[in-house]
């Protein structure tokens, strides 16, 4: 089945952050996100563990580790970047102050429901700072695969795994479509235009809401 690459699926959720937005980026695949923006837009990037307005990866051999996001990767700093505690960080979160979280997960529910950490073998060994991102961040979308690697459905009905948090995301980014969380129903947006309808339903494990304005995902080369 034909699908979306990690950054061209990367490159559609930047596409709507906005000019100036204060952006968390989930560690993995989200972090790609901030490869894409749109040119004359640029996002602050905050990074739990104490950074805000960092700029790209610095060239190999070129990493200062004084200087890493909350998944331990190097990164480089922007003009008026700051630094600060944990403390000061996660009042940021809490208190309302970032627009958009981008997450990855392992499911999402119709009714918005987010499970992204698991306590199996190869699980992150903890919840983090997703707990209160979740709920802190004005906009919560996430960015997944549309199917787990053994073909289940990451669009559930209901979360059959630890969830993160409650009711939390709005927009799900997948390798197949764009769709949006509203009213407790998965609602379609955007699909791939090589696939139908039909085909798209038999890999999602809750009913799609069909509105008349469905587009078709179109992305670059990358």
């Amino acid at each position: 089945m034909s699908k979306l690459t990690n950054a061209q699926m990367a490159w559609r959720a930047a596409q709507d952050i906005a000019d100036g937005a204060y952006v968390n980026l989930g560690i993995g695949f989200p972090e790609m996100v901030a490869q894409f923006q749109p040119a004359g837009r640029q996002a602050v990037f905050h990074t739990e563990n104490g950074i805000l307005n960092f700029g790209s990866a610095p060239a190999k051999g070129e990493e200062d580790w004084d200087m890493i996001n909350a998944g331990k990767k190097a990164v480089t700093l922007l003009p008026g970047a700051s630094f600060f505690n944990h403390s000061d960080s996660f009042s940021m979160v809490r208190g309302g102050h970032l627009d958009v979280a981008i997450l990855g997960t392992y499911e999402v529910a119709e009714n918005g429901d987010l499970a992204n950490w698991s306590t199996g073998g190869k699980g992150i060994p903890g919840i983090g700072g997703a707990m209160d991102l979740v709920h802190g961040a004005k906009r919560v979308a996430v960015l997944t695969e549309h199917v787990t690697k053994d073909g289940k459905p990451k669009l559930v009905k209901r979360c059959s795994l630890p969830v993160t948090g409650l009711g939390c995301v709005t927009r799900v980014y997948t390798s197949l479509a764009v769709i949006d969380i509203e009213n407790e129903r998965f609602v379609l947006r955007e699909k791939l235009a090589s696939m139908s309808v039909e085909e798209l339903q038999s890999v999602t494990g809750a009913e799609l809401v069909l509105p008349d304005d469905i587009l078709d995902l179109t992305v670059p080369e990358l």
